[in-house]
């Protein structure tokens, strides 16, 4: 009787052995018919502005169901090109990270279509300018003295004078380490011409401090009034004050 259990369960795990076997083969047989095609992707992290090299690059296989928009194939016509972006370690190269054919390097290669780059001195001891690193957005707040009702007197106005502007560089640093805050009293903002110029009036007449805003946050408010504005006999400041 023992001798009969023991070959009953011999044969099970020679049919459950079998089975396996079997699984595993038809797995890799159907991975291996998995349609993929060879795309480039980087092999360090890249910051934006950088001219790529044949050694930040390399290509792999990539499923073709799940291939990138505009992923390249051929790494060669990629060198000297310059990215956009900032991209990371194994990211795809895509043509829509990539400044046009002949484009220069450096910060000019990201400002966007339409836009200036503007450097501005902030008072970094009031403001975060420690902490607005490169791709964040921040609300530009200036604070100056204005005339009072009374003669010879001025009262201490704060305006906000733009709003959700984009960080392109901080001292003359443009990559995106959000690990290394640092106090630093200049930066370079992404803004359109009109904005560039409301911002050198508005740097004229004050100190500039950023505010410092969530990255999900696009919402823009009405201009406000400032602080001072508020109190008895103080004249009404106007959005064109600032």
């Amino acid at each position: 009787m023992k001798n009969v259990k023991a070959l009953s369960m011999l044969v099970v795990a020679v049919v459950l052995g079998l089975a396996a076997a079997l699984y595993a083969n038809t797995w890799m047989g159907l991975r291996s018919q998995v349609s993929a095609n060879k795309i480039v992707v980087s092999t360090v992290e890249i910051p934006a502005g950088s001219r790529l090299e044949p050694e930040m690059l390399t290509t792999i296989d990539w499923p073709s169901s799940a291939l990138p928009a505009g992923a390249i194939a051929d790494p060669a016509p990629l060198k000297g090109r310059v990215v956009r972006l900032d991209m990371v370690r194994g990211e795809a190269i895509i043509d829509g990270k990539l400044a046009p054919v002949g484009t220069m390097g450096g910060l000019s290669a990201v400002i966007a279509e339409g836009k200036r780059a503007m450097t501005v001195r902030v008072n970094d001891v009031v403001g975060v300018a420690g902490f607005a690193l490169p791709g964040n957005y921040v609300d530009i707040l200036v604070h100056a003295q204005r005339d009072s009702d009374v003669k010879g007197e001025t009262k201490p106005i704060s305006k906000t004078v733009l709003e959700h502007v984009l960080v392109l560089a901080v001292a003359q640093e443009a990559g995106r380490d959000d690990t290394k805050p640092k106090v630093v009293n200049a930066v370079t903002l992404e803004l359109s011409l009109a904005d560039s110029e409301k911002l050198d009036l508005a740097r004229s007449i004050g100190t500039l401090s950023l505010a410092l805003r969530n990255q999900s946050d696009q919402q823009t408010v009405s201009r406000t009034q400032g602080v001072q504005d508020r109190c008895p006999g103080a004249r009404r400041q106007t959005a064109s004050g600032a």
